[in-house]
């Protein structure tokens, strides 16, 4: 090898080690641009309205989670990501509860199911333990995912667990041509009933998505004799109006379509319901605001479908709720833009609190590096289990009914 080759080869040895330099300071910047972003605009502390009093003290003192930051999975802050992957995780990873079903005749022939999470209390009436009351999302029943967060966060609170289950869905038949929707508080009051009559205890709910409507819509027809002592409500698009515009829009429109496929399933084992309505225009919906359009709004009696969320929303109703009531909402939610959200209403009420963290989705709230975590460790878990204990260590602020 003579001179020139080496001196060659050297220098093509030190272009490469430059040009792999490069590579790896472009990569070192892109993560500490990352990483500052990251730390600045993605973990935060929840922001927490509500008006002035004992029960904002409570809050404040006693749930720990609203004194923390929110460190939302590094790797999926995405609103939309933090939606889905928190669903597919949380189904994948956490061991389903095991349930005893209660089925409950209602007043118009109807009839829903109590699923009591294991072990049951005896149907004496006797048991003094507190209970959580879930009610599930949109076609949700005892087997979604975050019903095996708030089912550990009863167990973690020593309280027996039920789960609400709507008409028609989780294998319960159908007796009545009717279904359910964002208004069906009155079958919500019937269970209620039936839980009252079964345990003696104070009576704990937490509704999620469509079911926090349904609480809502519960606690505020019912305002100072609602039979709930305290209530949680995740993920609830308190604003309907807004929600469903929100949802309409472009980066939501794969998991609109989702939900509307979900309700289009729904209708459609039930052959009876299907048959009554106008099936091709139903079975054409692409969206939640059509399927709501072709069968919810008509079958439940309403002008429109814009009827029919103006009565759905909590909007302008929240001031008739007495009993407290902790609202969990994510910024990012693709069903309800932060701008919207009834902060107002919150801010000047002594029972109502709305907790805003920064980033979670749409029931997502998913934490750590893994987020695959144990159920009483998942966000939601937490939180409801901080939440009802410092009320329950404070029986002053539990609801009693006139």
């Amino acid at each position: 090898m003579n001179h020139f080759s080496f001196v060659y080869i050297m220098l093509g040895f030190f272009l490469y080690i430059f040009e792999v330099k490069k590579e790896l300071l472009f990569g070192l910047s892109l993560s500490v641009l990352y990483i500052t972003y990251y730390l600045v605009e993605v973990v935060k502390k929840p922001i927490l309205v509500c008006g002035a009093g004992e029960f904002r003290q409570v809050l404040e003192e006693r749930v720990p989670l609203l004194r923390e930051r929110y460190w939302p999975t590094p790797w999926c802050v995405e609103a939309r990501l933090q939606t889905v992957l928190g669903s597919l995780l949380r189904t994948r990873w956490l061991p389903p509860p095991r349930f005893r079903r209660q089925l409950l005749a209602l007043s118009d022939g109807g009839q829903v199911a109590l699923d009591w999470l294991e072990p049951a209390p005896a149907p004496a009436g006797g048991d003094a333990r507190p209970v959580l009351l879930v009610l599930p999302g949109l076609t949700g029943a005892s087997h979604a995912d975050y019903v095996r967060c708030l089912c550990a966060a009863a167990r973690s609170l020593g309280a027996h667990a039920v789960v609400f289950t709507n008409r028609g869905l989780g294998g319960v038949a159908l007796t009545t041509p009717r279904l359910y929707c964002a208004v069906s508080h009155a079958d919500l009051a019937e269970a209620v009933d039936a839980v009252r009559a079964r345990c003696a205890g104070p009576l704990l709910a937490a509704g999620v998505s469509l079911g926090g409507l349904i609480l809502g819509q519960y606690l505020a027809r019912h305002g100072a004799a609602a039979r709930v002592a305290a209530a949680l409500v995740v993920s609830s698009p308190l604003d309907v109006e807004a929600g469903a515009a929100c949802i309409e829009r472009a980066p939501n429109a794969p998991l609109a379509w989702h939900m509307a496929a979900a309700l289009r399933r729904t209708l459609a084992a039930h052959p009876s319901l299907a048959r009554a309505c106008d099936w091709p225009r139903v079975s054409s919906a692409r969206s939640l605001r059509q399927f709501d359009a072709a069968f919810t709004a008509r079958h439940f009696g309403f002008e429109s479908v814009d009827a029919y969320y103006a009565a759905a929303t909590l909007r302008g109703k929240l001031a008739r709720v007495r009993v407290p009531l902790l609202c969990l909402c994510a910024a990012d939610d693709p069903f309800q833009p932060s701008d919207v959200l009834p902060r107002g209403e919150a801010a000047a009420s002594a029972r109502v609190a709305l907790l805003v963290t920064a980033r979670g989705g749409h029931i997502g709230f998913l934490e750590g590096w893994w987020p695959a975590r144990a159920a009483p460790d998942q966000y939601i878990a937490r939180l409801a289990h901080q939440y009802f204990a410092a009320l329950l260590q404070a029986p002053q602020l539990l609801h009693v009914p006139a």
